[in-house]
């Protein structure tokens, strides 16, 4: 198995985690112009002590925000979150309306009342890779929900599962 041009690299880089299955989480902040966030399906639990987790983001509006923040909150989606994960993944879909369950921390942050799992962060690191910043960040808090089905990004897919 070899690859012969960087064209081909990135071909099979992008082939090899399509196939990936991976879980899915919306990443929000209290921005200046109110909140802000992105689904992601790059977190990674990093520490357990201290808590942290790491996650990438690539550059857009709600990326800058998230990557320049001084706090955040990883919602850990489950399989009834599928349609909110679409609607956060593209460039104007509804966000933070009435309907999806939004909730404010008490530091300021959103954070998303049904999510499986509520992590509000601070930033340890920011590691810009090409025209993405990987952050690694501390767990402060940890809110964790009633786990349901499944819900996992696979194949350029949200896809659910029941829970066995």
């Amino acid at each position: 198995m070899s690859v012969s041009t960087e064209a081909d690299l990135v071909t099979g880089f992008k082939a090899a985690f399509r196939g990936y299955p991976t879980g899915v989480a919306i990443i929000s902040v209290a921005g200046p112009d109110g909140p802000a966030g992105l689904t992601a399906s790059s977190v990674a639990s990093v520490s357990l002590a201290p808590p942290a987790l790491s996650f990438s983001v690539m550059d857009s509006p709600s990326a800058r925000l998230i990557a320049g923040a001084g706090s955040l909150v990883v919602n850990l989606l489950g399989a009834a979150h599928a349609g909110l994960a679409h609607d956060f993944a593209r460039p104007g879909g509804p966000r933070f309306t009435a309907d999806q369950a939004w909730t404010t921390l008490p530091t300021g942050e959103p954070a998303l009342d049904d999510a499986q799992a509520v992590l509000r962060c601070v930033p340890l690191h920011r590691v810009p890779v090409g025209a993405s910043t990987v952050l690694i960040v501390a767990v402060t808090n940890a809110f964790v929900g009633t786990a349901g089905a499944r819900l996992i990004y696979h194949e350029r897919r949200f896809l659910t599962e029941p829970r066995t």
